[in-house]
């Protein structure tokens, strides 16, 4: 196996490590720290940017690997249906098969290290949006512990990527202008009781004089 076809075997040895962390069980509290901390750190940030550039060449070791495959299996059917069936080394024939073998190894290896990258970008979104999620229920049904908190507002703001998040952004945003609002009139209203009741009394004093 070439250095690169390694570093690919490696890389999806990575990401079976990393799916099984992000499946398995742990306490909620010790989760929402941990995606927190993959959402806002600069670190992972970089290194998610380096694995996209790295996945745009497996994905054209895969393409490179099709083709190959493709290639090979055009020379095994000449072998197999052509008029030199007859005349074919037994030792040019193994070879053939090896590198079929090799060919169709170093497929598989780039399509399922693309295709685990796709789960686990998806995985990591859906848990961002259950955890973000159960904070929500845990608010509407009183939990002090579910109180609106810096770890939340990030859950929302990685959660919130694309159109949906920026209309749930949107969505939030006029929620609190019509909670400001209604603050607001609360406000003006008990300050026009407050000088109505102190109108009041100047204006029973002239009708008793009277």
């Amino acid at each position: 196996m070439t250095l690169y076809y390694s570093l690919v075997f490696l890389l999806l040895m990575a990401e079976m490590v990393l799916f099984m962390l992000l499946i398995v069980p742990m306490p909620y509290s010790l989760k929402r720290k941990m995606f927190t901390f993959l959402s806002e750190s600069p670190l992972i940030a970089r290194l998610q940017y380096g694995l996209k550039i790295t996945f745009i060449f497996i994905l054209i070791l895969f393409v490179d690997s099709v083709n190959r495959v493709y290639r090979v299996q055009m020379e095994v059917s000449s072998f197999t249906h052509g008029n030199e069936r007859a005349s074919v080394v037994g030792t040019e024939r193994l070879e053939v098969q090896a590198r079929k073998f090799y060919s169709q190894r170093n497929m598989y290896l780039c399509g399922f290290t693309l295709f685990l990258s796709l789960i686990l970008n998806r995985t990591y979104i859906f848990i961002l949006d259950i955890l973000r999620l159960e904070d929500e229920v845990k608010r509407m049904k009183g939990d002090p512990d579910a109180l609106k908190s810096k770890d939340s507002e990030r859950l929302d703001n990685a959660a919130g990527a694309g159109d949906i998040g920026r209309l749930k952004k949107e969505l939030s945003k006029k929620d609190r202008d019509i909670e400001a609002l209604k603050k607001q009139m609360e406000g003006l209203s008990r300050e026009y009781n407050r000088m109505g009741d102190q109108v009041s009394p100047q204006d029973e004093a002239p009708k008793k004089d009277r």
